[in-house]
């Protein structure tokens, strides 16, 4: 269990007061989902909708790479599959 949740509605970081989600808890979803992005991505998504509810006036750019945008960062994928092909290949499995 994480110290590094979120503090709503201001959505700081319980554990170290940054921006939620902070770099440390980045560390730990990435290696939580690390075989299944789509899922984090997804995951991360519900945070953000519940974000731009509790803080209106954010820019929704803005809010989008902190929640989601950071997700697909140093994923290395064969040129011109996407993460939904990787996720349906690996399903097949």
């Amino acid at each position: 269990m994480t110290t590094h949740g979120p503090v709503m509605p201001v959505w700081s970081c319980g554990g170290c007061d940054l921006p939620w989600p902070c770099p440390t808890r980045r560390r730990e979803l990435r290696a939580e989902f690390a075989d299944a992005p789509v899922s984090l991505a997804l995951y991360l998504g519900a945070y953000l909708v519940q974000a731009t509810e509790d803080v209106p006036g954010a820019p929704a750019d803005a809010l989008h790479r902190r929640f989601v945008g950071w997700t697909r960062e140093g994923i290395n994928l064969p040129a011109g599959m996407t993460l939904c092909d990787r996720a349906a290949r690996r399903r097949r499995r």
